[in-house]
C-alpha cells in the first residue's frame, strides 16, 4: 500500500499541472472507483466539470485537490483521492488507456508555452488494479487547530493565506497530521503514546495518532531507533519516543529523495516511473540477510495479520509483563 513518501511523490508530480487548471471533461470508466463519493457517476462528473483546481494537497496517505468556489458563499469542496492498495494517478497527453483505468479527467493547465499560448490539455488517469482506491467530491470543513490542512508544496509559499489552506475534506478530517507536517505536535504524540499499553508499532500505524506511516516505514524507523515493535508504548521513556519520531522523519525524508519504495509495477509516479528506496531498506523484506548495523540475521515475525521485520540483537524482545 502506498505510504506517505509514495503519495507525496505523486502529489508533487501533479502539482504543476493541476494548480489553477480547469476541468474540461470527466469519464468514469468504472463506478467502483467512486465508493467514497456520495452520488452516482453522473453527479461526480457534473460536480467536477468546469471547476478550477486550486492546488494539490496531502495529509498522510490522503491527497486532495481543493476546488475554487463558483459563487460567493458556496460551501468549499475538494476532489479527494485515496490510492488504496494499488491506485495510481498518471499524467500525460493522448496516452493509450491503461489496462486498469477507472477514471479519466481532462484538465486545461493554467500556464502558457514560450509563445504565450495556452498549454494543451492534460489527462489525469486514475488507475487501480485491485479497486480499493477511490475518488470523490467531498465538502471541506475548517481544520480544528486553524493551521494549514496539509502539504501543498510550492503553493504553501505562493498562497499561504488562501481560504482552502485551512480547510480539510470531511473524509480526511479524522486523520491525524503526519510527522513531516510543520503543525505536527511532537509533545501531543508522546503524551498519547504514553497512555497506550499496546506495542509501539500499533501506535505508529494508528492513523488517528500519526498518519502516513505503514508497515514498511514503521519497521525501518523502529530498527533505526533500536526498538522492538511490541515494546509497550506506555513503558517507553519520553526520550525514546522523541528519538523514534526523529528516526521516522529521517526515514521518510530518505524515501522521498529516492522517489518512494517500489517492489512491483503497482506503485509508480505520475510519469509511470518506479521509486528506488527499496534498495536502501535495512530490515523490511530483508529476512535472512545480515543486519546493516551488527551483522545478525534479520527475522520476519507475524504481526496483526501481516509481518514485522527486525534485528534480534538491535531490537530485543521486551520482557513479559508481570501481574
Amino acid at each position: 500500500m502506498p505510504e506517505l513518501p509514495e503519495v507525496e511523490v505523486v502529489r508533487a508530480g501533479l502539482e504543476p499541472a493541476v494548480s489553477g487548471a480547469r476541468v474540461l471533461h470527466v469519464d468514469v470508466v468504472d463506478d467502483r472507483a467512486l465508493t467514497r463519493h456520495d452520488g452516482p457517476a453522473e453527479d461526480f462528473a457534473e460536480r467536477l466539470t468546469g471547476r478550477t483546481i486550486a492546488a494539490a494537497v496531502r495529509r498522510g496517505k490522503f491527497m486532495w485537490f481543493p476546488l475554487v468556489p463558483e459563487h460567493d458563499g458556496d460551501r468549499p469542496e475538494a476532489l479527494v483521492t485515496h490510492l488504496g492498495m494499488s491506485g495510481q494517478v498518471l499524467l500525460g497527453r493522448d496516452r493509450p488507456a491503461a489496462r486498469h483505468r477507472r477514471i479519466l479527467i481532462d484538465v486545461q493547465p493554467a500556464g502558457t508555452d514560450r509563445d504565450g499560448r495556452p498549454e494543451p490539455p492534460v489527462e489525469l488517469e486514475f488507475v487501480d488494479q485491485r479497486t480499493f482506491g477511490s475518488m470523490a467530491v467531498d465538502a471541506m470543513v475548517p481544520t480544528v487547530d486553524g493551521a494549514p490542512a496539509g502539504s501543498a508544496g510550492a503553493v504553501d509559499a505562493r498562497e499561504p493565506d488562501a481560504p482552502w489552506r485551512r480547510s480539510i475534506p470531511t473524509q480526511v478530517s479524522h486523520i491525524a497530521r503526519d510527522p513531516l507536517d510543520p503543525a505536527f505536535d511532537d509533545v501531543r504524540f508522546v503524551a498519547i503514546a504514553r497512555k497506550r499499553s499496546s506495542g509501539i508499532k500499533r501506535v505508529l500505524l494508528d492513523q488517528g495518532v500519526v498518519s502516513g506511516i505503514g508497515n514498511i516505514y514503521a519497521d525501518e524507523s523502529l530498527w533505526a531507533a533500536e526498538l522492538h515493535f511490541d515494546r509497550p508504548a506506555d513503558r517507553l521513556p519520553r526520550a525514546d519516543l522523541h528519538r523514534l519520531l526523529a528516526e521516522v522523519r529521517a526515514v521518510l525524508a530518505r524515501a522521498l529523495e529516492d522517489g518512494g519504495t517500489s517492489f512491483d509495477a503497482q506503485y509508480v509516479n505520475v510519469n509511470g516511473q518506479s521509486g528506488y528506496f527499496s534498495q536502501r531498506l535495512a530490515v523490511y523484506g530483508q529476512q535472512g540477510k545480515p543486519c546493516p548495523r551488527c551483522g545478525t540475521t534479520i527475522v520476519r515475525e507475524a504481526f496483526m495479520n501481516r509481518s514485522s521485520h527486525r534485528c534480534p540483537v538491535c531490537q530485543p524482545a521486551p520482557r513479559r509483563r508481570t501481574r
